[in-house]
């Protein structure tokens, strides 16, 4: 047969008061707290620093293309093209 405790209002805070205010619960929460300081300190150290230097890439100024002759493109393009689908000249 379980057994039954009533509890009220007041009896509750009070629990809850002497539960909080322990000392075990407090050294518990304090040693919690330490290990993640040391946690997150070590993290932290590991951590590579962020160069915003190489977040935001440099535009570099486009150079021009240097003029050809159109005489040698016409004749690179014709050889290149007829290679390409097996044609002869001629």
């Amino acid at each position: 047969m379980p057994i039954i405790i009533k509890m009220y209002p007041g009896g509750l805070f009070a629990l809850f008061k002497d539960v909080i205010s322990s000392w075990e619960v407090i050294a518990v929460t304090l040693a919690m707290l330490l290990f993640l300081k040391i946690v997150f300190y070590v993290s932290a150290s590991y951590r590579r620093p962020i160069k915003i230097k190489k977040l935001i890439p440099k535009k570099k100024p486009k150079a021009e293309p240097a003029a050809a002759n159109p005489d040698e493109i016409h004749e690179e393009s014709e050889g290149s093209a007829n290679e390409e689908l097996g044609l002869e000249e001629g």
